[in-house]
């Protein structure tokens, strides 16, 4: 080495970089302006040569530069040269390694990843120290893209307690000497352009911290990630893909927001489709076309699919995540997930993902102790430990993890176009003692229980949602009595457009297991429901966790000998469609499946073979169609004026009766429902007079009931009851429902009806027919006025 070379080398922190101690390699790595001259330093751990070699450039017949040979600073590889040039011209390394025991001699071209400046500004760090860089993972992670006229890879990852990260992977022989990231100021972020590293290379963040401990970690904000049991990262590039579902993103808010009929068929993707034989799970862009025929064939609105984040074990289904930001590679890449979505919304199916900010498991390649210290989850266990699931729990109140999780709600929304985001387990989230025993927690800064910190990401989130994303679903599922968890955040609450009905879900399925002998005695947990269904926007659910872990299946949980399980599914069916509140049914339930649901096996689709099954299947369809197609069932769905109650005290004949309204009073649906294990005649008051047509019945011989039902058209009779002065009479199956549409009075009927009454001497007001047409909304003129 020259002598004028060897006084310009810093030793020490040379020292750093070869012992890959090194925060800062870019201070000497790369090419540095000395004098009228250029320094250029490589670190090629085990490398024998390198040479600077210039790439083409100019115009023809310009002549090129001559390759410089690099000269050996420190035998570990550190190699120098200095270029008698005010400023480099586009180059690479050339790098050469002789034979060894563990490899032959080769030769290898390489860019330089030490001639970059930084892709993240002080904005960006400055709004992400604060938590709102609600696109922080267009930073972070890996990103695919070209810099100075080089194709690469650019990694950043927030590890502020680190001493040295490098960057690992099928690039650089996952050697972690070789590219040691920059730290951004006292940012936290470390990052480094890598020419070469392309999508489809498996990395990892190497990261040494202080005491010497070196490890490797997936990235938080990696893309893909690889199918388990590998654990590494995968460069994505999600810039390719053609969306072309824009008409459906137009209409996506008239579409499911509001009182707009919304039914949810939850999924496990694992388990719709057989995989081809040696395959352990089928291709999104497989599957999407059959969920499609399926969903569109039942009549659902939206698929509801349970977590479809990178997650290590199939047992969890999702609900234990390691890659927020990466759809499991169990079905293929991001752009297959990004097809799958693409094709739903063409078909006019929504799609809403389940998400789950309220804890993550310990994996260590994962994010617990992620840089050395409890940087994601809290430090002490009575915060940072979730004792149901053996998981952490995230620590909310540091701004870069309360902005890692809002960011990847909206990355599934903007990235990837989710139509809804279900929050799962949000009761675990509002209180510091969900599941804990006394001296297992901490209270608050009040001494409450409520968990301030993620109170304020739950409000933050649905705040910048709803501003950046209006008309995408936000649904808790929320199992308390926290209050106003679909309030607005103007007014205190926590700004949820949805929250799934656990109380329904759990009162109805106590009152049905029972046999009907006995349920006169707990008739108060059918009608329950009613007294706070205007508390909140609910959506009732029987959902996968319903018909797990021993619980069996809906099916199952019916009393009775086989027919009468199936009459009371069918019944059960009914009642939840024409209850107030959007719906939801976890895949496999609709054919009233008889085995419990795991991840290992397929939906029994050889069930639709199956006369019984089908007929189930068949009336969830029917029931869909009746409930998209008909106003009374949705409009007024969350406003009291949609629902009154004909009879709900008839505990020891078990039944009830009441109405669904629409905001024109014609649209009014009058549903009688016989919960006794006897037949019956029900009379019921009816709120208007005139027609009741019965337009589905679920003891139809066509959905596998016996057929007991009511073909002819109901007429009010001027028979006072339930308090109301005209009634029906309705036939009833045991354990079966009836949904009957109100028809008005043409004026021709109105005038018999009249005549009727006067013949038989019943008082008649003067202003019978404009008393009626007020009642019901009339607003038609059916010929002049007699």
């Amino acid at each position: 080495m020259t002598n004028k070379l060897y006084k310009l080398m810093n030793w020490a922190k040379i020292e750093e970089i070869t012992y890959s101690e090194c925060d800062n390699p870019h201070e000497l790595l790369g090419p540095h302006k000395q004098g009228s001259k250029m320094l250029v330093q490589a670190f090629f751990p085990g490398a024998e040569k390198v040479t600077i070699h210039w790439k083409k450039t100019g115009q023809v017949g310009e002549a090129f530069l001559a390759d410089v040979p690099m000269e050996l600073a420190d035998e570990e590889g550190y190699f120098a040269a200095l270029i008698n040039a005010g400023k480099m011209a586009p180059y690479e390394y050339v790098v050469e390694y002789g034979k060894t025991e563990e490899r032959e001699a080769h030769r290898m071209i390489c860019g330089d990843a030490y001639r970059h400046v930084p892709q993240i500004t002080k904005e960006d760090m400055d709004r992400f120290a604060v938590g709102v860089h609600y696109t922080i993972y267009e930073k972070l992670g890996a990103h695919p893209m070209e810099l100075d006229g080089e194709s690469g890879t650019y990694f950043a990852v927030w590890a502020p307690n680190a001493m040295r990260i490098s960057v690992v992977g099928d690039f650089n022989g996952w050697d972690g000497r070789i590219h040691q990231m920059r730290r951004l100021g006292d940012s936290g972020i470390f990052e480094l352009f890598i020419p070469g590293a392309e999508a489809g290379d498996c990395y990892k963040y190497e990261l040494k911290i202080k005491g010497g401990l070196t490890y490797l970690k997936a990235d938080p904000y990696g893309n893909a990630a690889q199918k388990r049991p590998e654990t590494a990262s995968v460069i994505a590039d999600l810039r390719d893909f053609s969306w072309d579902d824009s008409e459906f993103l137009k209409k996506r808010e008239s579409y499911q927001c509001g009182n707009a009929p919304v039914s949810v068929y939850e999924m496990y993707l694992g388990s719709f489709v057989t995989p081809d034989e040696g395959q352990d799970y089928a291709n999104y862009r497989e599957i999407a076309p059959k969920v499609i025929d399926y969903v569109k064939k039942m009549g659902y609105t939206h698929v509801e699919l349970m977590p479809v984040m990178e997650h290590p074990l199939d047992a969890s289904w999702g609900y234990q995540v390691i890659g927020y930001y990466a759809p499991t590679a169990r079905y293929g890449t991001p752009e297959d997930f990004m097809f799958f979505v693409n094709e739903l919304h063409k078909a006019g199916i929504g799609v809403i993902l389940d998400w789950v900010p309220a804890h993550f498991p310990r994996d260590t390649y994962g994010l617990s102790g992620f840089d050395g210290t409890c940087l994601y989850e809290h430090q002490d266990p009575r915060q940072g430990n979730h004792p149901h699931w053996g998981t952490l729990i995230y620590n909310y109140g540091r701004p870069q993890v309360s902005n890692y999780l809002i960011a990847n709600a909206l990355f599934w929304v903007e990235k990837y176009h989710a139509d809804g985001i279900r929050m799962d387990a949000v009761a675990s989230m509002l209180y510091l003692d969900y599941g804990k025993q006394d001296g297992e927690w901490i209270p608050n800064m009040y001494g409450g229980n409520e968990n301030l910190e993620a109170i304020e990401l739950i409000k933050h989130f649905n705040s910048i949602l709803k501003k950046r994303d209006p008309g995408v679903l936000s649904i808790a599922e929320e199992s308390t009595a926290f209050p106003m968890i679909t309030g607005s955040l103007d007014e205190g609450g926590l700004g949820f457009d949805l929250k799934w009905n656990m109380g329904f879900m759990n009162d109805y399925l106590d009152y049905i297991k029972y046999d009907p002998y006995f349920r006169s005695h707990h008739h108060g947990e059918l009608t329950f429901s009613m007294i706070y269904a205007y508390s909140e926007k609910f959506m009732l659910v029987f959902s996968h966790d319903e018909v797990v872990h021993g619980k069996g299946t809906l099916l199952g949980k019916m009393p009775g000998d086989r027919a009468q399980k199936l009459a009371n599914l069918r019944l059960t069916y009914g009642y939840m469609m024409t209850h107030p509140g959007k719906k939801l049914l976890f895949m496999g339930q609709d054919l009233a499946e008889e085995k419990e649901w795991n991840e290992m096996r397929q939906v029994e689709w050889q069930l639709e073979e199956q006369k019984e099954n089908a007929g189930v299947q068949k009336l969830v369809k029917d029931l869909n169609v009746l409930y998209r197609e008909n106003k009374a069932l949705y409009e007024c769905d969350d406003q009291a004026k949609g629902f009154q109650w004909m009879n709900e005290i008839s505990a020891n004949e078990c039944y009830v009766s009441f109405v669904r309204k629409g905001e024109e009073a014609e649209e009014l649906l009058l549903v009688v429902a016989n919960f006794s294990g006897v037949p019956r005649e029900i009379t019921t008051g009816v709120p208007y007079e005139g027609k009741y047509k019965e337009i589905l019945n679920t003891d139809a011989v066509q959905y596998g009931g016996t057929g007991v039902v009511n073909d002819r058209v109901k007429r009010a009779e001027d028979v006072e009851w339930d308090d109301k002065k005209q009634s029906v009479t309705v036939k009833m199956a045991p354990l079966s429902l009836s949904i009957l549409q109100f028809i008005p009075y043409t004026e021709a009927e109105l005038e018999k009806v009249i005549e009727k009454r006067i013949r038989k001497n019943t008082p008649i007001r003067k202003t019978a027919k404009q008393d009626y047409k007020k009642k019901t909304g009339e607003i038609r003129q059916h010929g002049s006025d007699r």
